[in-house]
């Protein structure tokens, strides 16, 4: 009961981080998605038009996590018993058509519209002043899920390029790609902003509005693509696997681990399944004190762990490896 309370408190406290990461997130992206629009319309840049845009799209994103982070919190119930964790991935998911249909889809048609119907630029300095203020915004909206996201990677204690690209935190994830993205989309509708004024052609409002559209085609496929892989099932990274082998291993009684099934449902929570060989001699009671043991040992080395199944498999390995039936 104890390890379950610990577990519980800390995905708790994950899960309040993540939930401030994207609250900060969605504010900001909400500011800025006005002031792009007021200053696109007031400048007639399709830029800062599409910056609007991806800001909305933004926006739409962060009320959709929020929405996966209070979901996927419920606890285990007789309908879920192994709880709604995986429905933050659902969720996410949706976020990323989002950013995919929202911001990429209307950037790469305003950029389309304006290289072949061309653009009447107006005064800029508003849009240049809304570029900053947008930049600062972000810049302090994505050092927050940054800083959560190092913190995290220093906790586990694996490289920050590797926790990133593996992590089941998506929300965190997305909260960073996307303000690395509207960072550089602010760089990119200020390029536009400035080749106009250099040279009167809408041509290269358009282009950065291209660019941005392609900016956020990437950041979706990446986004989607995590999400349905953690929808369809990941395992624990390979390393964490062989661990976990030699943890149960090292449970007096169990001889063998002959098939281990393991399987992520959150950012904090894994559920480990295993078919285990036992000696021969061992008694009902040392069998069931070695599985007690063997949970034991698996949540105080790994924390995410928060579901142990064991499957007593008496000779099956020894049956196997001579060619008989596996089963007496």
């Amino acid at each position: 009961m104890a390890d379950t309370a610990r577990d519980t408190t800390a995905q708790r406290a994950g899960g309040g981080e993540s939930t401030f990461t994207v609250i900060v997130a969605a504010l900001a992206n909400l500011g800025i998605a006005l002031a792009k629009a007021v200053a696109g319309v007031l400048s007639g840049s399709s830029a800062m038009l599409s910056e609007a845009a991806h800001s909305v799209a933004d926006t739409v994103t962060e009320v959709l996590l929020l929405t996966a982070l209070k979901r996927s919190e419920r606890p285990a119930d007789e309908d879920h018993p192994l709880g709604y964790g995986p429905e933050r991935y659902i969720w996410a998911l949706l976020a990323a058509v989002a950013t995919f249909v929202g911001g990429a889809v209307f950037s790469l048609y305003d950029g389309v519209h304006t290289l072949l119907a061309g653009e009447e630029l107006g005064d800029p300095l508003v849009s240049y002043i809304v570029l900053a203020v947008a930049f600062l915004l972000e810049g302090f909206s994505l050092r927050t899920g940054l800083r959560q996201a190092r913190g995290e990677a220093a906790r586990l204690k694996v490289p920050f390029p590797r926790y990133f690209r593996r992590t089941a935190d998506t929300a965190v994830k997305a909260v960073v790609m996307e303000d690395s993205a509207a960072l550089a989309g602010l760089l990119l509708a200020a390029g536009g902003l400035l080749g106009g004024q250099l040279t009167g052609s809408g041509v290269w409002d358009g282009i950065a509005s291209l660019c941005i559209g392609a900016l956020l085609l990437y950041v979706a496929w990446v986004l989607g693509r995590s999400n349905v892989e953690l929808l369809i099932g990941r395992p624990l990274p390979r390393a964490t696997r062989e661990r976990i082998r030699v943890e149960l291993l090292a449970v007096e009684h169990i001889e063998a681990v002959l098939e281990l099934t393991t399987l992520v449902q959150g950012p904090r929570e894994a559920l480990v399944a295993a078919k285990v060989d036992f000696r021969d001699v061992s008694t009902a009671a040392q069998i069931e004190w070695a599985c007690e043991r063997a949970e034991q040992r698996l949540r105080e080395a790994f924390p995410v762990v928060s579901r142990v199944y064991l499957d007593p498999t008496p000779g099956y390995a020894q049956r196997r490896s001579e060619g008989l039936s596996p089963w007496p």
